[in-house]
């Protein structure tokens, strides 16, 4: 199945002509994006960061790898610096910068152009997640028709962002077999971002609506079937195929709108709605960060909105 999925990522993978002058550096450029990078997110970013070089490099009239220098991939950031965002920009310098470090070492650049090309700074202290209220996000859950198999699948599916602050790639990644009891208590495995495999003891909440699921859906009798599976048209019926992100999206706005929620909220916003409200409530920052899985406290305080009810309050303070 691994080797299945790194043909099929060659095979959708772009070769633009600026990495390709000769067969070994086609090899390895396609060797950068299949075996050096596992992430799928990860791949399709970087990809399209080569693909949009390239082709900016072909207009610049630099047609050959030996021929880039700092200068010009310094040039490429101001451009880009005029229509997409920092965090974006910097997205893009770090896949040519590694992509560059993937072609010297294997012996077809002799320096990497862009290692010493800065990009723009860009400090945050607050994300810019959409995030819902406690109240808003029970409106949400509660619209939700469980009568019905979609229902209870979307609610599962929401609830379990929410509560175990999970994103939206590991919960739609998991497996039945991915539900399971502990010390009498359901439990759920994530695979996140880097390989790490991350298990949460469900709230009580979630508990019932993953069993509701489950059973409704016969989950139980195909355990390393996808848990989160697409819909069968207007059938009501599910798929044995597993739900994309855009699925989701889709999904949450669509349920956002038949509550009433103004607010354009997407997959992340469950994950920065349920940590807000652990804090909010007298949650660690620590804990929250072990159940988010994240790497740094920094991080998972960019998620923490307590402080937009002070400002709220504040400017209320305005009296004209």
């Amino acid at each position: 199945m691994v080797g299945e999925r790194a043909v099929t990522a060659a095979e959708t993978l772009v070769l633009p002509a600026l990495f390709a002058p000769t067969p070994e550096a086609s090899r390895r450029y396609v060797e950068f994006f299949t075996a050096n990078i596992r992430n799928p997110n990860t791949r399709r970013a970087y990809h399209a960061a080569a693909v949009q070089f390239a082709d900016w490099c072909l207009g610049a009239g630099l047609v050959e790898l030996r021929d880039i220098e700092p200068v010009h991939v310094a040039a490429y950031v101001e451009t880009l610096m005029q229509r997409l965002a920092p965090p974006s920009v910097k997205q893009h310098l770090a896949g040519i910068r590694m992509l560059f470090d993937w072609l010297v070492i294997g012996q077809q650049l002799a320096v990497n152009p862009a290692s010493a090309v800065r990009g723009p700074k860009h400090a945050v202290r607050k994300g810019k997640t959409p995030v819902l209220t406690a109240e808003e996000a029970r409106a949400l859950l509660d619209a939700i028709d469980a009568t019905t198999l979609v229902g209870k699948r979307d609610r599962a599916l929401i609830g379990l962002m929410v509560f175990t602050f999970a994103r939206v790639g590991a919960a739609l990644g998991m497996k039945g077999e991915d539900v399971y009891v502990q010390q009498r208590r359901l439990w759920v495995r994530l695979h996140e971002k880097g390989g790490k495999v991350h298990e949460m003891p469900c709230h009580h909440k979630l508990e019932a609506w993953l069993h509701a699921y489950s059973d409704a859906a016969g989950l139980g009798a195909t355990p390393r079937a996808p848990l989160f599976r697409t819909a069968l048209g207007r059938t009501g019926l599910l798929t044995d195929q597993p739900m994309t992100q855009s699925d989701a999206y889709r999904m949450i706005r669509r349920r956002a709108a038949d509550a009433g929620i103004l607010t354009k909220i997407g997959n992340h916003s469950f994950r920065a709605t349920g940590i807000t409200e652990y804090l909010r409530n007298g949650g660690k920052l620590e804990v929250a960060q072990q159940m988010a899985a994240h790497e740094s406290a920094r991080t998972t305080g960019l998620y923490d909105r307590r402080n937009d009810d002070v400002s709220l309050d504040e400017v209320e303070r305005i009296v004209i």
